[in-house]
């Protein structure tokens, strides 16, 4: 009787020392992680902890998208706003529009793409609005006769018009025809176009124009491109200057300012005279192409320059890709025009009569028609 209760006793002990050192801690709490002792017994800190993190994060992130809905609305307002601007400042005539309405005018590189109908109607605009800028247009070479016009024509390569002019009246005073000139000594002919520049081969051209003119045209300019290209000095720009101006042949002269100006019109990318000829002679009719060139070249020579272009004083910034290569600031640009626009002497001795603006000064010393001292060599 007194042994059992001890059994007893040991086997209970044993019991509870072999639970203990497999799933019973130290004061009878399991360790096993399961889900009756992770809701029963919560830590405290973790339990306030995680709620507030949540919190903390969910409103950060509300006011990280606040300030990006906000940004964007601003973003799109001011793009709305420079835009309106701008279509405002297009349709505003050229004359009208203020210093800040000239600024709103869209750059060439942030325009939409153009169609090739857009273009075209764009580019006889301008067109249209020059023939109202420039009704006198002209060609500005002193020229009596075709013949004149020929060879003044070949001298202005490498130089202005008005140097030409202040030349070829010693020039045709001493050698009228192209009889004349053919037979005219190198030497003193290259005396008097030293002026021009490039004196010695301009001399060979116009000498071997002249004696082609009396041996195979009879002494007479040929009114026919073809012919006219296979004189010495003469390519299509010469020959369609002489084919629209004395002889009424319609012709696009692609010079230094054609070239320009057409690629700032858009109405072509290259850089090849031909090409250009051709391009621009698809978007005019055949009957605007002689006057046309005027209006493009005097545009060149008084307004769009080649280094400072006068933007600020243009009256066509609002059909112009181009608007803002040069001075926009209308007061800067009145002072960059040239010749009657801006109030001095043109390039002709002798102006048509509905010139608006002053003849051309003969050569300093030298009186018109007079022949001019040798200046030394070159």
């Amino acid at each position: 009787m007194s042994n059992s209760p001890v059994r007893t006793q040991a086997k209970g002990a044993g019991r509870v020392s072999a639970e203990g050192n497999s799933a019973v801690g130290e004061h009878g709490v399991s360790k096993r992680p399961n889900a009756v002792n992770r809701e029963d017994s919560p830590s405290p800190a973790r339990a306030v902890k995680k709620p507030a993190a949540k919190k903390a994060t969910t409103a950060k992130k509300a006011t990280t998208a606040k300030k990006a809905t906000t940004a964007k609305k601003a973003t799109t307002a001011k793009k709305a706003t420079t835009a309106k601007k701008a279509a405002a400042a297009e349709k505003a005539p050229a004359a009208k529009r203020s210093p800040a309405a000239k600024a709103a005018v869209v750059p060439a590189k942030a325009r939409k793409a153009e169609s090739r109908l857009g273009m075209v109607r764009r580019a006889r605009r301008i067109n249209r609005e020059l023939a109202e800028v420039y009704p006198y247009a002209h060609p500005e070479l002193d020229f009596r006769n075709p013949f004149e016009l020929l060879v003044a024509t070949v001298l202005s390569a490498q130089t202005t018009d008005l140097r030409v002019n202040q030349t070829t009246p010693a020039l045709f005073a001493r050698y009228p025809t192209p009889e004349d000139l053919a037979a005219a000594v190198p030497e003193e002919v290259e005396e008097l176009i030293r002026p021009t520049g490039f004196f010695r081969a301009k001399t060979k051209s116009i000498m071997g124009l002249a004696a082609a003119l009396r041996d195979d045209f009879g002494g007479e300019v040929p009114g026919r491109l073809e012919d006219l290209v296979k004189l010495p000095g003469v390519g299509r720009k010469t020959a369609f200057v002489v084919l629209g101006n004395a002889y009424g042949v319609p012709g696009i002269t692609v010079d230094t300012h054609f070239m320009r100006l057409s690629r700032r019109f858009g109405w072509t990318g290259s850089d090849d005279p031909v090409k250009i000829e051709a391009e621009v002679a698809e978007i005019f009719p055949k009957s605007d192409w002689t006057m046309l060139s005027h209006r493009v070249i005097f545009h060149g020579r008084r307004i769009c320059h080649a280094r400072k272009p006068a933007c600020g004083a243009c009256p066509i910034t609002h059909l112009c890709p181009a608007y803002g290569e040069g001075e926009t600031n209308p007061e800067k640009a009145r002072k960059l025009l040239k010749y009657e626009k801006g109030g001095y002497p043109g390039q002709r001795l002798n102006p048509p009569a509905d010139y608006p603006g002053r003849p051309a000064p003969p050569a300093p010393g030298v009186a018109p028609g007079a022949v001019q001292r040798p200046s030394g060599d070159q």
